[in-house]
C-alpha cells in the first residue's frame, strides 16, 4: 500500500524505545492503541509484509494516517497506559469489555459507624469494602435480597443513636436488627456486616459459627425470641451454602477463564472460587475479536477486567498460556498489593476439568446471547418497517435523531442529541450542546422553542455549511466532523407542535425540509404531530413502532439530564472548592480529575489530598480546615 509523505516521517522519526502508540484515521479518531518495547519495530511492521497480516490488520492498516506514540522507562508502564487509553478512547480496532463502565459492584460502607450496603457502579478511595464486578445488577439485587435473610442490614438514612422510639417495618420483619432502637449495639452490628462480607467472599463458616455461637447465647440467657431469629437466619444461611459446590480440596482462592468465539462475538466465562468452593460466574462480551485471536482476547479480558475487579485472586486459570504472561503476572502482583499472582494452564486434572466447564458454558452462553440478538433484531426490522409504512416514509429510517432540551429552575439549560441506526443506539454519535442563553428571549425565563432552535441550528448548519469563522479555514478535520454531514433518515423532536413547527422552521432555513423527515412526539399522551396536519397521528399502544419511538424519546430524555446534573454538580463543587484559600482552576481540575467528587475529596485524608498532582502540604491541610477536617 502507499504511505502519504507525513505518516512516512513518522515512521522515520519513531523511537526504539517502549510505549504506547495511536493511530488515527482521516477524521482524527484514535482507531486502534497499542504497545510496544521497541516503537519503531512494532509500529512499522504494520506497513510491511501486508500478506502475512490478518483482515483485520489490513483493514485497520488501510484507515491509519496519522501516528501519535507516548514513550515510558518499562513494559509495565506501557501494559498499564495501553489499558487506559482503550478505556478513555474505546478504539474501534481494539478488543474491548463491551460496556466495561456500567458494571454494578456490591458496596459495603465500611467506613461508616454502622456500615449500609448498596450498588454501585464505580468503586472510589473512600475506606469502603466492594465485591465485583458483576454482570447483572437484578442478579445483584437478588442475591443481597437473600443475604438480607441472614444478615439484616441497614437500608434507611436515619442518623443512628440507638435512642430512637421506635423501629420501622423491616426490624418486625426480621429485615434490619433495629440499632436504631439499641437492639444492637455498634460492635455487633459491625460483627453482623463482617459475617455478610465473609459470606460474600466464600468464607462461609466463620459467619455461621458466629450465628451459632449468638443463638446459643440468646437461649441460654432466655431470650428465645432473639434465638429464635438467630435459628431461622442460620437455616436461611445454610441454603445459600448449599448452593455452592465444593470445587477444590485445597480451600484455594482461584479464578477460571475460559472464552467462546462465533461469528465475530465473543463471550468470556468466569468462574470464582473461594475457599474452595464456586460461589459465583459470570459472562462478559468482549468487542472487536475476531475467531482466531485466542492471545489477543485472554490478554485484553485479563488487563480490562482486572483493572477494574475488587478482588485479584493468587492464581488465575487460564485455557492456554500467553505470550504476554510474565508481565500480566507482573501487573496482577501490583494489583494485589505486592501480593505473587499466577496464570496457569492445567493439562489434567480437577482444574483442567473446571476449565473446559467453563469453556462449555461460554459456548453456551454465547449462543443464548446471538439468539437474543437476531430476536432483538427481528423485532427492530419490524419495527423500523412498521414505523416507516405509519410515516408514508419510502423506506424504514435506518438512521433516526432525536433532540430534547433539558433545564432545572432555569439554570444549565442543556440540549441532547441521541442517534439511532437500524433501531439500536449509536453512542458514538450522540451529542451534548450547551445552550448559550439564547433560551431565554429577554425575560429571565427559560425559553424551550428558543432552546431547540439554537440546537437545530448548531446540528444542521454543520450539515451545510464550512466551519465558523473562529475557525480557521483548511483546518484538519476534527473528529466527528464527519458525522454532522450524515443527515438523519428521520428527526424526532421532544414535544408537540410548537417544538416541532421550530423544527420545520430550522430545516427549512437550511434548504433541508425536502430531505429529512420530521416529527413531533408529544408526552402526555404519546401523540405523534407530522408537519402540516392539524391532527396528531395516534399510533396502536401496542405498536411497536410506537415502543420504539418512546425508547429513543426516553434516551434523550435520560441524556440531556445526566449531562443536566453532572453541569450543576460541576458548577456545585468548583463553587465550593473555589472558596477554599490556595485552589486555583488547575489544582480544582487535578482534584476532581483524582478523587472523582466533593464528598470523596473531604473525605480524603491530608496525605491523600497532597499527593495529588500540583498539590502540597499546605494546600491539603487549607481544604482540611475548611470542610472542617
Amino acid at each position: 500500500m502507499s504511505i502519504s509523505d507525513s505518516l512516512q516521517a513518522k515512521l522515520d522519526i519513531l523511537p526504539t524505545r517502549p510505549g504506547c502508540y495511536l493511530m488515527k484515521n482521516a477524521e482524527g479518531a484514535i482507531i486502534y492503541v497499542g504497545k510496544a518495547i521497541n516503537l519503531r519495530a512494532r509500529v512499522r511492521s504494520y506497513f510491511q509484509q501486508q500478506a502475512l497480516h490478518t483482515t483485520k490488520t489490513r483493514r485497520l492498516v488501510s484507515h491509519i494516517t496519522d501516528i501519535d506514540w507516548i514513550i515510558v522507562e518499562t513494559e509495565l508502564e506501557a501494559l498499564v497506559l495501553e489499558n487506559e487509553l482503550i478505556k478513555r478512547h474505546q478504539p474501534r480496532y481494539n478488543i474491548r469489555l463491551k460496556d466495561d463502565k456500567t458494571y454494578p459492584y456490591i458496596k459495603i460502607h465500611w467506613a461508616e459507624d454502622f456500615p449500609k450496603v448498596t450498588i454501585v457502579r464505580r468503586m472510589a478511595r473512600d475506606g469502603s469494602r466492594y465485591f465485583g464486578p458483576y454482570t447483572s445488577a437484578f442478579n445483584v439485587r437478588v442475591t443481597l435480597e437473600a443475604l438480607r435473610h441472614v444478615f439484616p442490614y441497614l437500608t434507611c438514612n436515619r442518623e443512628i443513636t440507638g435512642k430512637d422510639d421506635r423501629a420501622c417495618l423491616y426490624f418486625h420483619i426480621g429485615r434490619c436488627n433495629g440499632p436504631c432502637i439499641g437492639a444492637v449495639n455498634r460492635e455487633e452490628y459491625r460483627s453482623m456486616i463482617q459475617g455478610l462480607a465473609d459470606f460474600l467472599s466464600g468464607n462461609t463458616e466463620p459467619a455461621l459459627t458466629t450465628l451459632r455461637g449468638q443463638m446459643a447465647d440468646a437461649a441460654e440467657n432466655w431470650q428465645f425470641e432473639r434465638a429464635a431469629r438467630l435459628r431461622d437466619q442460620i437455616k436461611a444461611a445454610e441454603q445459600l451454602v448449599e448452593r455452592q459446590k465444593t470445587v477444590s480440596g485445597q480451600h484455594a482462592d482461584e479464578d477460571l477463564v475460559a472464552f467462546a468465539q462465533a461469528n465475530g462475538d465473543t463471550c468470556v466465562q468466569v468462574f470464582f472460587i473461594r475457599h474452595g468452593k464456586l460461589i459465583g460466574r459470570e459472562s462478559f462480551v468482549l468487542e472487536g475479536a475476531e475467531s482466531g485471536e485466542t492471545d489477543a482476547v485472554l490478554s485484553a479480558f485479563l488487563t480490562q477486567f482486572y483493572s477494574e475487579a475488587a478482588y485479584v485472586p493468587p492464581e488465575i486459570v487460564l485455557p492456554k498460556d500467553l505470550d504476554e504472561r510474565l508481565i500480566i503476572e507482573q501487573w496482577l502482583r501490583s494489583r494485589r498489593g505486592g501480593e505473587k499472582v499466577l496464570l496457569t494452564v492445567p493439562t489434567e486434572g480437577q482444574q483442567r476439568d473446571l476449565v473446559d466447564m467453563a469453556t462449555q458454558n461460554a459456548v453456551e452462553t454465547l449462543n443464548a446471547l446471538r439468539a437474543q440478538w437476531q430476536a432483538d433484531k427481528n423485532k427492530q426490522v419490524a419495527a423500523l418497517a412498521e414505523l416507516g409504512q405509519a410515516l408514508g416514509l419510502a423506506d424504514a429510517p435506518g438512521r433516526i435523531e432525536c433532540y430534547d432540551i433539558s433545564t432545572l429552575q432555569g439554570t444549565n439549560t442543556v440540549g441532547a442529541m441521541v442517534v439511532f441506526a437500524q433501531g439500536t443506539p449509536l453512542k458514538t454519535d450522540y451529542r451534548k450542546f450547551k445552550i448559550r442563553g439564547k433560551g431565554a428571549l429577554g425575560t429571565g425565563e427559560p425559553d424551550d422553542f428558543a432552546s431547540m432552535r439554537e440546537m437545530l441550528r448548531r446540528r444542521f448548519r454543520r450539515a451545510v455549511e464550512p466551519p465558523d469563522d473562529d475557525e480557521a479555514p483548511g483546518r484538519k478535520a476534527r473528529k466527528g466532523d464527519e458525522m454532522w454531514q450524515r443527515l438523519p433518515d428521520l428527526v424526532v423532536i421532544d414535544g408537540g407542535k410548537g417544538q416541532l413547527n421550530v423544527a420545520v422552521e430550522v430545516l427549512r432555513e437550511f434548504d433541508l425540509f425536502d430531505q429529512v423527515p420530521v416529527i413531533g412526539l408529544a408526552k402526555k399522551f404519546e401523540d405523534v404531530y407530522l408537519p402540516g396536519h392539524h391532527d396528531p397521528l395516534v399510533l396502536p399502544r401496542d405498536s411497536q413502532a410506537l415502543y420504539l419511538l418512546q425508547r429513543i424519546r426516553d434516551e434523550a430524555h435520560r441524556f440531556g439530564i445526566t449531562f443536566n446534573r453532572e453541569l450543576r454538580a460541576k458548577t456545585g463543587v468548583m463553587s465550593e472548592l473555589d472558596q477554599v484559600p490556595g485552589i486555583g482552576p488547575r489544582r480544582r481540575k487535578e482534584l476532581l480529575k483524582r478523587f472523582g467528587d466533593l464528598q470523596t475529596i473531604k473525605q480524603a485524608s491530608v496525605e491523600e489530598l497532597a499527593a495529588a498532582p500540583g498539590m502540597n502540604l499546605a494546600a491539603a491541610e487549607a481544604i482540611k480546615d475548611h470542610f472542617g477536617g
